[in-house]
């Protein structure tokens, strides 16, 4: 029996990893959702609501709750906030909410879940972060803009180094993932969906299942690293930064 806990998970990627590690009926399913309305925990699922990454008290707040379902064999933190910014109009509270969400709000998770022995020896902490947080694979083919975006991810790939370091000795590693374009909401909502079809975006079930096999196979030698599941396939800027014939899952610079 293994548990997994996706926070994050009621909409997106989240929502799809959750549903798809559901499926197997030897896992326990853990997931929450930041809005206060209890979803129904059904099967292998169960919910924890009122669970805000950006609040100070969202890691004391999920270690509490989720006291009874730990210790957790793999914790995945999905949750994240695109604002729009260009040089002409950057948005102050929306990089202080990226930020916050990105990679302030994981540390905390982290903190409280570990020093609550909910994170198994041997367990694997996903941080979905994002190819936007690679400085190397910055192009003057995109320009500049959304700095709170691209910043916050870089701080993210950061953290998740760094927890790396923390962790090691407590055999837990910690991965920092791009799991891939996707179609969802939060990219529609800023516009991408233009770019859906050239940037060979995907629906999220595949990006969680490309996801799940990559989770498979990460373990303590490869923790601290920054990986895409799915290779160059989406990364626009790839192939001009890093060259052709790039191999699936792709290892990327930082």
């Amino acid at each position: 029996m293994s548990s997994i806990l996706v926070v994050g998970a009621s909409r997106g990627l989240g929502n799809e990893l959750m549903k798809e590690f559901a499926k197997k009926p030897e896992t326990t399913v853990v997931a929450t959702s930041r809005s206060e309305k209890s979803e129904n925990s059904s099967g292998n699922i169960k919910w924890i609501s009122g669970i805000d990454v950006a609040s100070e008290s969202g890691g004391s707040k999920l270690a509490a709750d989720s006291k009874s379902s730990g210790p957790f064999d793999v914790v995945i933190i999905t949750a994240g906030y695109f604002g729009t910014e260009s040089f002409d109009e950057p948005d102050w509270d929306g990089e202080i909410q990226m930020y916050t969400t990105s990679a302030i709000g994981p540390v905390f998770l982290v903190h409280h879940l570990v020093k609550a022995g909910l994170v198994a020896k041997g367990a694997k902490i996903i941080l979905v972060s994002s190819e936007s947080g690679s400085i190397t694979l910055r192009h003057e083919s995109e320009g500049g803009g959304n700095y709170g975006h691209h910043a916050s991810k870089a701080a993210l790939n950061m953290v998740g180094k760094l927890l790396s370091l923390d962790l090691k000795e407590k055999g837990i590693a910690v991965g920092i993932i791009h799991p891939g374009f996707m179609r969802t909401e939060m990219t529609k909502g800023v516009g991408f969906d233009k770019f859906w079809e050239d940037g060979g975006a995907v629906h999220p079930t595949e990006a969680a299942v490309s996801l799940m096999e990559f989770i498979e196979g990460f373990d303590l030698e490869m923790t601290g690293q920054y990986w895409a599941p799915r290779g160059p396939r989406d990364i626009g800027t790839a192939e001009a930064v890093l060259g052709k014939g790039l191999p699936t899952p792709l290892q990327l610079p930082w």
